[in-house]
């Protein structure tokens, strides 16, 4: 059953993000193409910040959601509603408050995090995005618990369809009034996504809870009690992503300064951090989507065969998914290799994009494994661990950030990369092994 489920979900999820991502990568060609690659590159520089923002108020609440629906009996119908509406009321307060945050705060965060005035107009349109993304984020977690992933698939693509779809749709209207457009037009593009995303998600759950429920099972916990089960999950996720994305931030925003130390200009050290970011890495996490699919999907699995002592179960998915994700790899790295010039040649007319693709191409089959062993040792609750891995494999690029890559410029911003995550394969791996032995003895 827990085969079935994962397999048929991550198909779905996969199905979905294959389309997003061919509509976000031409999207990409578009933004590169009309607004060339500095502007690019600094649209690219809020990206850690706002990732960093959805950390803070959705991410780890989304996967507790998913997690403890995973673990009730599949007739707890009215215990997974209170498990959903604690959830997402925490984390919408939180999301209205980093959205006044970063809107205040948006020319102190330009300016001295990511060194670059530029971006304040951006963070300030993208923050409105916050709320709305973390409505259908959460309502997200609460199906991926019940193992329904149509939703979430379907409202992957129909965000990346309103965002790309409002982006032309005022540039062609500025184009025909003889009006310019900046980057911030992307911006936007990012709010309206997010906007559509939350109503087709709040209409679907509305439906979902209005229909006339069987008999439940109520929930055991008191309201206190759930929130504290619900924050002692949450809150080691959250201080793992709100410290990767702050130390990713700090890394995103001294890649360019690193640069101009090795000896670009300004204006090349940003439309080099463009093509890194918009485009070759574009490209190596593309195929990507069938393992964030597994990714996803894996920790409920995970859960709920952990709940219910079943063993097999867990060797089962951990077994299969670590052996697909290193094939895909393992294929994306040969693939990139062969034929990483054409793509940036043909694509997106930059010679350096090729070459940037057939150097991170190596990456793959670590990126890949690196998703899914995380996701199982969250599945086994060891977040503490997944916390310390990841900071220190973060610690090791940013060591490289800061004092390789200014003496030998790109290629040591790919030696931190690769070296930072052979690193997580090897504890990640190493973990898992001593967690799997211990629970066999």
């Amino acid at each position: 059953m827990y085969k079935n489920h994962l397999l048929k979900g991550a198909l779905l999820l996969t199905a979905a993000g294959v389309f997003s991502r061919i509509i976000g990568f031409f999207y990409r060609i578009f933004l590169s193409r009309t607004f060339g690659a500095e502007q690019m590159g600094i649209y690219e520089l809020i990206s850690p910040v706002l990732a960093l923002s959805f950390a803070l108020c959705t991410s780890a609440i989304q996967s507790s959601i998913s997690k403890f629906t995973a673990a009730e009996p599949e007739a707890a119908i009215y215990a997974k509603r209170r498990i959903l509406l604690t959830g997402l009321s925490v984390s919408f307060v939180l999301s209205c408050l980093c959205t006044l945050f970063v809107w205040r705060e948006a020319d102190f965060i330009s300016d001295f995090l990511l060194k670059e005035t530029r971006c304040a107009p951006l963070l300030k349109i993208a923050a409105l995005s916050f709320p709305a993304a973390c409505i259908h984020s959460c309502i997200n977690g609460y199906y991926y618990g019940i193992r329904k992933s149509f939703l979430p698939a379907f409202c992957q693509v129909f965000e990346q369809c309103f965002r790309v779809g409002s982006v032309l749709l005022f540039w062609q209207y500025a184009a025909v009034c003889g009006l310019s457009c900046t980057i911030q037009l992307a911006a936007v593009g990012l709010v309206i996504g997010e906007c559509a995303s939350m109503v087709v998600s709040v209409f679907a759950a509305k439906i979902h809870f209005s229909k006339k429920l069987p008999e439940s099972l109520p929930l055991k916990l008191s309201r206190p009690e759930l929130f504290s089960r619900l924050f002692s999950f949450a809150a080691p996720l959250c201080a793992t992503r709100v410290c990767l994305h702050l130390l990713g931030t700090i890394e995103s925003s001294r890649i360019p300064v690193s640069l101009q130390l090795f000896g670009y200009s300004s204006h090349q050290a940003l439309s080099a951090y463009g093509v890194y970011t918009g485009m070759a890495m574009t490209c190596i996490l593309f195929p990507g989507a069938l393992t964030n699919s597994i990714a996803v999907l894996l920790m409920p699995t995970i859960s709920c065969a952990d709940a219910s002592n079943n063993q097999s179960a867990i060797y089962s998915a951990i077994f299969q998914c670590t052996r697909f994700c290193l094939l895909i790899g393992v294929g994306c790295t040969a693939a990139f290799s062969l034929c990483g010039n054409f793509i940036g040649s043909a694509l997106f007319g930059s010679v350096l994009a090729g070459q940037l693709i057939r150097m991170f191409c190596f990456l793959c089959p670590f990126l890949y494994l690196n998703t899914t062993l995380l996701s199982i040792l969250n599945g086994l609750g060891k977040t503490g661990c997944t916390f310390l891995f990841q900071i220190l494999s973060l610690a090791v690029r940013l060591f490289f950030v800061f004092f390789i890559l200014p003496l030998s410029g790109i290629p040591g911003l790919f030696q931190g990369m690769l070296f930072g995550q052979v690193l997580l394969t090897i504890l990640c791996a190493a973990a898992l092994f001593f967690v799997l032995s211990r629970r066999h003895k």
